[in-house]
């Protein structure tokens, strides 16, 4: 069984994810917090396999609580899916720097949201499609290395190459050739364009 905790100010939308959870026979809620500091308390006791993390929250916001989930050693084995209505880079990048492994925005289907809670459960990463594009154009279609990767993301070189794995993956390229091909042919990047 997967264990997840729900964090989410919003009673109603709490209340959505525990239910679409608690209907899958491999999923179960292990908790629900109403804000950063009852997530990352919470965690602490149940340590659940998946915490399904709002950003704007009061008391301590998700980004924060990720990354005291993150750091904490007694946690290594609990992964956070970063859950928000807002789709700003700033979000994104700060997420995946302080620990998330995905970044899922809310209005995702539910059956992709599922598939995302057990990715981030077996220990890969995953991040909304709408947000890999931006991370193409702006790492992977610039040429850098999983290390320069890393780098600019302050995340691990390992979590890094995972992030690049998934994206290789979901955009069907078999290399950093075919993404930088696809970059250009979606006109997500244009020719001679830089940083």
């Amino acid at each position: 069984m997967i264990r997840v905790l729900v964090a989410d100010d919003q009673a109603a939308v709490r209340d959505g994810f525990a239910a679409l959870i608690d209907a899958q026979e491999t999923m179960l809620v292990a908790g629900e917090a109403s804000n950063g500091r009852d997530a990352v308390d919470l965690t602490r006791r149940v340590f659940p396999h998946v915490v399904l993390m709002d950003i704007r929250m009061p008391v301590l916001d998700g980004l924060e609580a990720t990354r005291l989930i993150c750091s904490d050693p007694t946690l290594e084995r609990t992964r956070v899916l970063v859950l928000t209505t807002f789709d700003l880079d700033e979000y994104v990048y700060t997420a995946l720097r302080v620990g998330a492994s995905g970044f899922v925005l809310k209005d995702t289907p539910r059956r992709e949201l599922l598939h995302a809670i057990e990715v981030i459960a077996a220990g890969d990463a995953l991040i909304s499609p709408n947000v890999t594009r931006r991370l193409i154009a702006e790492f992977a279609a610039r040429g850098y290395s999983n290390a320069e990767i890393a780098g600019r993301l302050v995340i691990s070189p390992l979590t890094a190459k995972s992030h690049v794995r998934n994206i290789l993956r979901k955009l069907d390229c078999r290399d950093r050739a075919g993404l930088v091909a696809l970059s250009y042919e979606t006109r997500l990047i244009a020719p001679g364009e830089t940083e």
